[in-house]
Protein backbone atom coordinates (compact mmCIF):
# COMPACT_ATOMS: atom_id res chain seq x y z
CA UNK A 1 0.00 0.00 0.00
CA UNK A 2 1.25 3.15 -0.53
CA UNK A 3 1.92 5.31 1.79
CA UNK A 4 -1.40 7.62 2.93
CA UNK A 5 -1.00 10.91 5.27
CA UNK A 6 -4.06 12.06 6.88
CA UNK A 7 -4.34 14.71 9.86
CA UNK A 8 -7.54 15.87 11.12
CA UNK A 9 -8.44 18.72 12.57
CA UNK A 10 -10.21 19.26 15.49
CA UNK A 11 -14.14 19.75 14.04
CA UNK A 12 -15.00 15.54 13.41
CA UNK A 13 -12.37 13.46 15.46
CA UNK A 14 -14.48 10.36 15.84
CA UNK A 15 -15.00 10.75 11.78
CA UNK A 16 -11.06 10.68 11.19
CA UNK A 17 -9.98 8.14 13.59
CA UNK A 18 -12.44 5.79 12.28
CA UNK A 19 -11.19 6.64 8.66
CA UNK A 20 -7.96 5.90 10.07
CA UNK A 21 -8.94 2.42 11.85
CA UNK A 22 -9.93 1.57 8.50
CA UNK A 23 -7.01 1.87 6.42
CA UNK A 24 -5.29 0.73 9.34
CA UNK A 25 -2.77 3.58 9.55
CA UNK A 26 -1.70 6.20 12.38
CA UNK A 27 -3.32 9.43 12.10
CA UNK A 28 -0.58 12.21 11.91
CA UNK A 29 -0.60 14.64 14.63
CA UNK A 30 -1.03 18.31 14.13
CA UNK A 31 -1.72 21.02 17.27
CA UNK A 32 -4.46 23.59 17.08
CA UNK A 33 -3.89 26.16 19.51
CA UNK A 34 -5.25 29.62 20.95
CA UNK A 35 -3.64 33.09 21.53
CA UNK A 36 -6.05 34.96 24.49
CA UNK A 37 -7.51 37.39 21.70
CA UNK A 38 -8.62 33.92 19.95
CA UNK A 39 -6.67 33.79 17.25
CA UNK A 40 -5.71 30.24 15.64
CA UNK A 41 -2.56 28.87 15.24
CA UNK A 42 -2.24 25.04 13.72
CA UNK A 43 1.18 23.02 13.73
CA UNK A 44 2.23 20.15 11.92
CA UNK A 45 3.75 17.90 14.57
CA UNK A 46 4.83 15.10 11.73
CA UNK A 47 7.05 16.29 9.13
CA UNK A 48 5.38 16.58 6.04
CA UNK A 49 7.94 18.18 3.79
CA UNK A 50 7.31 16.04 -0.28
CA UNK A 51 4.65 14.04 1.28
CA UNK A 52 0.99 14.28 -0.37
CA UNK A 53 -1.41 14.70 2.82
CA UNK A 54 -4.81 15.01 3.01
CA UNK A 55 -6.52 17.71 5.73
CA UNK A 56 -9.89 16.28 7.55
CA UNK A 57 -12.27 19.01 8.29
CA UNK A 58 -15.98 19.82 8.37
CA UNK A 59 -16.60 23.56 8.18
CA UNK A 60 -19.97 23.22 10.42
CA UNK A 61 -20.46 25.27 13.77
CA UNK A 62 -18.82 26.69 14.91
CA UNK A 63 -18.42 27.56 11.14
CA UNK A 64 -16.17 30.26 10.83
CA UNK A 65 -13.36 29.14 13.54
CA UNK A 66 -13.92 25.74 11.84
CA UNK A 67 -12.90 27.24 8.43
CA UNK A 68 -10.51 29.50 9.55
CA UNK A 69 -8.46 27.22 11.56
CA UNK A 70 -8.50 24.77 8.19
CA UNK A 71 -7.22 27.71 5.83
CA UNK A 72 -4.56 28.25 8.57
CA UNK A 73 -3.94 24.49 8.73
CA UNK A 74 -3.06 24.72 4.67
CA UNK A 75 -1.00 27.52 4.76
CA UNK A 76 1.00 25.89 7.48
CA UNK A 77 1.28 22.49 5.51
CA UNK A 78 1.97 24.52 2.32
CA UNK A 79 4.36 26.34 4.17
CA UNK A 80 6.11 22.93 5.71
CA UNK A 81 7.04 22.05 2.32
CA UNK A 82 4.09 19.32 1.37
CA UNK A 83 3.96 17.95 -2.11
CA UNK A 84 0.39 17.98 -2.35
CA UNK A 85 -2.65 19.09 -0.46
CA UNK A 86 -5.63 16.95 -0.27
CA UNK A 87 -8.68 18.54 1.69
CA UNK A 88 -11.60 16.78 3.05
CA UNK A 89 -14.38 18.58 3.85
CA UNK A 90 -17.44 16.05 4.66
CA UNK A 91 -20.08 19.16 5.62
CA UNK A 92 -19.07 22.01 3.41
CA UNK A 93 -20.35 25.18 5.13
CA UNK A 94 -21.55 28.55 3.19
CA UNK A 95 -22.48 25.56 0.40
CA UNK A 96 -26.00 27.06 -0.09
CA UNK A 97 -25.12 30.55 -0.67
CA UNK A 98 -24.13 29.46 -3.91
CA UNK A 99 -26.34 32.18 -5.89
CA UNK A 100 -27.35 35.50 -5.65
CA UNK A 101 -31.51 35.04 -4.75
CA UNK A 102 -32.14 38.84 -3.99
CA UNK A 103 -29.73 41.80 -5.05
CA UNK A 104 -27.19 43.19 -2.75
CA UNK A 105 -26.43 39.45 -1.37
CA UNK A 106 -22.83 37.44 -1.70
CA UNK A 107 -22.37 34.46 -3.38
CA UNK A 108 -20.17 32.95 -0.28
CA UNK A 109 -19.56 29.69 -1.45
CA UNK A 110 -17.43 31.03 -4.46
CA UNK A 111 -15.66 33.05 -1.64
CA UNK A 112 -14.88 29.83 0.21
CA UNK A 113 -13.77 28.45 -3.10
CA UNK A 114 -11.38 31.38 -3.47
CA UNK A 115 -9.99 30.97 0.06
CA UNK A 116 -9.40 27.75 0.11
CA UNK A 117 -7.19 27.63 -3.09
CA UNK A 118 -5.65 30.81 -2.15
CA UNK A 119 -4.24 29.09 1.24
CA UNK A 120 -2.94 26.34 -0.97
CA UNK A 121 -5.23 23.49 -1.52
CA UNK A 122 -4.18 21.62 -4.90
CA UNK A 123 -7.83 19.31 -4.30
CA UNK A 124 -10.94 19.43 -2.60
CA UNK A 125 -12.86 16.47 -1.55
CA UNK A 126 -16.42 17.26 -0.13
CA UNK A 127 -19.35 15.11 0.83
CA UNK A 128 -22.50 15.52 -0.90
CA UNK A 129 -22.68 19.06 -1.93
CA UNK A 130 -26.09 21.40 -1.05
CA UNK A 131 -25.58 22.32 -5.15
CA UNK A 132 -23.36 20.62 -7.60
CA UNK A 133 -23.31 24.06 -9.27
CA UNK A 134 -20.58 24.79 -6.42
CA UNK A 135 -17.84 22.61 -8.27
CA UNK A 136 -17.96 24.98 -11.03
CA UNK A 137 -16.49 27.93 -8.44
CA UNK A 138 -13.13 25.96 -7.98
CA UNK A 139 -10.34 26.08 -10.61
CA UNK A 140 -8.94 23.19 -8.95
CA UNK A 141 -9.92 19.41 -8.75
CA UNK A 142 -13.22 18.76 -7.01
CA UNK A 143 -14.59 15.54 -5.97
CA UNK A 144 -18.21 15.23 -4.61
CA UNK A 145 -18.64 12.15 -2.91
CA UNK A 146 -22.71 11.04 -2.78
CA UNK A 147 -23.83 9.40 -0.14
CA UNK A 148 -26.45 7.65 -2.21
CA UNK A 149 -25.11 4.24 -1.25
CA UNK A 150 -25.32 4.87 2.40
CA UNK A 151 -28.48 5.85 2.42
CA UNK A 152 -30.03 3.67 -0.03
CA UNK A 153 -28.11 0.76 1.99
CA UNK A 154 -29.83 1.82 4.76
CA UNK A 155 -33.41 1.75 3.54
CA UNK A 156 -33.15 -1.32 2.41
CA UNK A 157 -31.77 -2.88 5.84
CA UNK A 158 -35.07 -1.10 7.06
CA UNK A 159 -37.30 -2.79 4.35
CA UNK A 160 -35.60 -6.18 5.19
CA UNK A 161 -35.46 -5.98 9.11
CA UNK A 162 -39.36 -4.83 8.97
CA UNK A 163 -40.39 -7.17 6.01
CA UNK A 164 -42.21 -3.93 3.98
CA UNK A 165 -43.44 -4.97 0.32
CA UNK A 166 -41.30 -3.32 -1.96
CA UNK A 167 -44.37 -2.63 -3.72
CA UNK A 168 -45.59 0.09 -0.76
CA UNK A 169 -42.12 1.76 -0.23
CA UNK A 170 -41.37 4.84 -1.74
CA UNK A 171 -38.90 7.25 -1.91
CA UNK A 172 -39.93 11.17 -1.17
CA UNK A 173 -37.90 14.46 -2.10
CA UNK A 174 -38.76 17.60 0.15
CA UNK A 175 -38.74 19.60 -3.20
CA UNK A 176 -37.77 19.61 -7.12
CA UNK A 177 -34.07 20.71 -6.37
CA UNK A 178 -33.03 17.64 -4.45
CA UNK A 179 -34.81 15.39 -7.19
CA UNK A 180 -31.48 14.12 -9.00
CA UNK A 181 -30.54 13.26 -5.33
CA UNK A 182 -33.46 10.87 -4.54
CA UNK A 183 -33.35 9.36 -8.54
CA UNK A 184 -29.35 8.88 -7.47
CA UNK A 185 -30.53 6.79 -3.88
CA UNK A 186 -33.36 4.93 -6.43
CA UNK A 187 -30.31 3.49 -8.73
CA UNK A 188 -29.14 2.04 -5.28
CA UNK A 189 -32.36 1.25 -4.03
CA UNK A 190 -33.50 -0.43 -7.27
CA UNK A 191 -36.51 -2.96 -6.69
CA UNK A 192 -36.40 -2.51 -3.21
CA UNK A 193 -38.67 0.73 -3.63
CA UNK A 194 -41.55 1.37 -5.89
CA UNK A 195 -41.56 4.88 -7.45
CA UNK A 196 -40.69 8.64 -6.41
CA UNK A 197 -42.67 11.20 -4.93
CA UNK A 198 -41.81 14.82 -5.00
CA UNK A 199 -43.34 17.80 -2.15
CA UNK A 200 -43.55 21.41 -4.23
CA UNK A 201 -43.19 24.02 -2.15
CA UNK A 202 -41.86 27.57 -1.81
CA UNK A 203 -39.83 29.91 -0.17
CA UNK A 204 -41.08 33.13 1.70
CA UNK A 205 -37.75 34.08 3.03
CA UNK A 206 -34.37 32.21 3.84
CA UNK A 207 -34.69 29.30 6.73
CA UNK A 208 -38.62 28.91 5.85
CA UNK A 209 -40.69 27.16 3.72
CA UNK A 210 -44.88 26.45 3.25
CA UNK A 211 -45.89 22.75 1.34
CA UNK A 212 -47.86 24.05 -1.39
CA UNK A 213 -48.64 20.33 -2.20
CA UNK A 214 -47.26 16.68 -2.76
CA UNK A 215 -46.83 15.07 -6.20
CA UNK A 216 -47.02 11.24 -6.19
CA UNK A 217 -49.10 8.00 -4.85
CA UNK A 218 -48.32 7.87 -1.23
CA UNK A 219 -51.41 6.63 0.04
CA UNK A 220 -50.77 3.64 2.54
CA UNK A 221 -46.84 3.81 0.91
CA UNK A 222 -43.97 3.94 3.71
CA UNK A 223 -41.96 6.94 2.72
CA UNK A 224 -38.20 7.53 2.79
CA UNK A 225 -37.88 11.64 2.39
CA UNK A 226 -34.29 12.01 1.48
CA UNK A 227 -32.73 15.46 1.77
CA UNK A 228 -29.11 16.98 2.26
CA UNK A 229 -29.40 18.55 5.16
CA UNK A 230 -31.63 19.01 8.44
CA UNK A 231 -30.72 21.95 9.59
CA UNK A 232 -33.29 24.16 11.67
CA UNK A 233 -35.58 21.27 10.75
CA UNK A 234 -38.82 23.28 9.94
CA UNK A 235 -38.39 22.11 5.83
CA UNK A 236 -38.31 18.58 6.39
CA UNK A 237 -40.60 18.90 9.68
CA UNK A 238 -43.77 20.51 7.08
CA UNK A 239 -43.00 18.07 4.63
CA UNK A 240 -43.57 14.74 7.18
CA UNK A 241 -46.45 16.56 7.99
CA UNK A 242 -47.77 16.89 4.46
CA UNK A 243 -47.20 13.35 3.34
CA UNK A 244 -49.22 12.13 6.41
CA UNK A 245 -51.92 14.47 5.73
CA UNK A 246 -51.72 12.76 2.28
CA UNK A 247 -52.47 9.68 3.50
CA UNK A 248 -48.60 8.18 4.24
CA UNK A 249 -48.67 5.07 6.54
CA UNK A 250 -44.90 5.61 7.95
CA UNK A 251 -42.28 8.35 7.48
CA UNK A 252 -38.47 8.15 7.65
CA UNK A 253 -36.54 11.27 7.53
CA UNK A 254 -32.89 10.79 5.98
CA UNK A 255 -30.48 13.83 5.37
CA UNK A 256 -26.88 13.50 4.95
CA UNK A 257 -25.52 16.55 7.24
CA UNK A 258 -27.16 16.82 10.64
CA UNK A 259 -26.78 20.08 11.43
CA UNK A 260 -29.52 19.76 14.19
CA UNK A 261 -29.27 24.26 14.78
CA UNK A 262 -31.70 26.28 17.06
CA UNK A 263 -35.25 24.50 17.36
CA UNK A 264 -34.25 21.36 15.52
CA UNK A 265 -33.93 18.91 18.22
CA UNK A 266 -37.63 19.88 20.04
CA UNK A 267 -38.82 19.82 16.61
CA UNK A 268 -37.59 16.31 15.73
CA UNK A 269 -38.62 15.18 19.00
CA UNK A 270 -42.14 16.48 18.90
CA UNK A 271 -42.40 14.67 15.30
CA UNK A 272 -41.13 11.62 16.94
CA UNK A 273 -43.87 11.44 19.74
CA UNK A 274 -46.20 12.34 17.88
CA UNK A 275 -45.60 9.85 15.64
CA UNK A 276 -46.00 11.82 12.92
CA UNK A 277 -42.24 10.34 11.55
CA UNK A 278 -40.27 6.95 12.90
CA UNK A 279 -37.25 7.86 12.71
CA UNK A 280 -34.78 10.33 11.94
CA UNK A 281 -31.22 8.97 10.25
CA UNK A 282 -28.17 11.50 9.41
CA UNK A 283 -24.53 10.35 8.10
CA UNK A 284 -21.54 11.29 10.80
CA UNK A 285 -20.14 14.13 8.22
CA UNK A 286 -21.07 16.39 11.33
CA UNK A 287 -20.21 14.81 15.03
CA UNK A 288 -23.08 16.10 16.80
CA UNK A 289 -22.95 16.17 20.20
CA UNK A 290 -24.67 14.76 22.58
CA UNK A 291 -26.75 17.77 23.50
CA UNK A 292 -28.33 17.80 20.07
CA UNK A 293 -28.88 13.75 20.13
CA UNK A 294 -32.51 12.58 20.88
CA UNK A 295 -35.08 9.33 21.08
CA UNK A 296 -35.12 7.70 17.14
CA UNK A 297 -31.94 9.64 16.46
CA UNK A 298 -29.72 7.25 13.84
CA UNK A 299 -26.44 8.14 12.47
CA UNK A 300 -24.54 6.05 10.06
CA UNK A 301 -21.02 6.26 9.36
CA UNK A 302 -19.44 7.22 5.80
CA UNK A 303 -16.29 6.37 7.08
CA UNK A 304 -15.83 3.42 4.59
CA UNK A 305 -16.64 5.33 1.99
CA UNK A 306 -14.24 7.64 2.18
CA UNK A 307 -11.61 5.34 3.56
CA UNK A 308 -12.27 3.71 0.37
CA UNK A 309 -11.81 6.68 -1.87
CA UNK A 310 -8.90 8.01 -0.14
CA UNK A 311 -7.37 4.63 -0.48
CA UNK A 312 -8.21 4.19 -4.27
CA UNK A 313 -6.73 7.88 -5.11
CA UNK A 314 -3.57 6.97 -3.54
CA UNK A 315 -3.30 3.68 -5.43
CA UNK A 316 -4.37 5.83 -8.27
CA UNK A 317 -7.34 3.84 -9.28
CA UNK A 318 -10.76 4.88 -10.23
CA UNK A 319 -13.31 6.22 -7.86
CA UNK A 320 -16.09 4.86 -9.75
CA UNK A 321 -14.91 1.60 -8.68
CA UNK A 322 -15.96 2.27 -6.02
CA UNK A 323 -19.50 3.29 -6.02
CA UNK A 324 -20.16 -0.04 -8.37
CA UNK A 325 -19.12 -2.46 -5.46
CA UNK A 326 -21.58 -0.88 -3.30
CA UNK A 327 -24.36 -1.08 -5.95
CA UNK A 328 -23.97 -4.72 -6.61
CA UNK A 329 -23.25 -5.55 -3.63
CA UNK A 330 -26.73 -3.76 -2.34
CA UNK A 331 -28.68 -5.10 -5.02
CA UNK A 332 -27.95 -8.84 -4.67
CA UNK A 333 -29.33 -8.25 -1.10
CA UNK A 334 -32.51 -6.79 -2.68
CA UNK A 335 -32.84 -9.91 -5.03
CA UNK A 336 -32.46 -12.46 -2.43
CA UNK A 337 -35.37 -10.23 -0.19
CA UNK A 338 -37.37 -10.10 -3.20
CA UNK A 339 -37.05 -13.71 -4.20
CA UNK A 340 -37.93 -14.80 -1.44
CA UNK A 341 -41.12 -13.05 -0.89
CA UNK A 342 -41.84 -14.61 -3.93
CA UNK A 343 -41.24 -18.33 -2.74
CA UNK A 344 -43.66 -17.23 0.24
Amino acid sequence: MAEINIFGLSSNQPLVEEICDLLGIEQLKAKTSRFADGEIIVQSLDSVRGKEIYIIQSTNQPVNDNLMELLIAIDAFKRASAARINVVIPYFGYARQDRKAKGRQPITAKLVANMLENAGADRIICVDLHSTQTMGFFDIPLDNFSTAQSVASEIVDTIIDLKLNPKDCILVSPDHGGLSRVHNVASFTGAATSGIAVIAKRRPEPGKAEVEFVLGDIDGKTCFVVDDMIDTGGTIVNAAKALRENGAKDVYLIACHGLFNGPAKQRMEDIIKEGVVNSVIVTNTINIPEEKRFNKLKIISIAELLANMIKSSVDCNSLSDVYNDYHEFIQKRVIKYIKGLENK
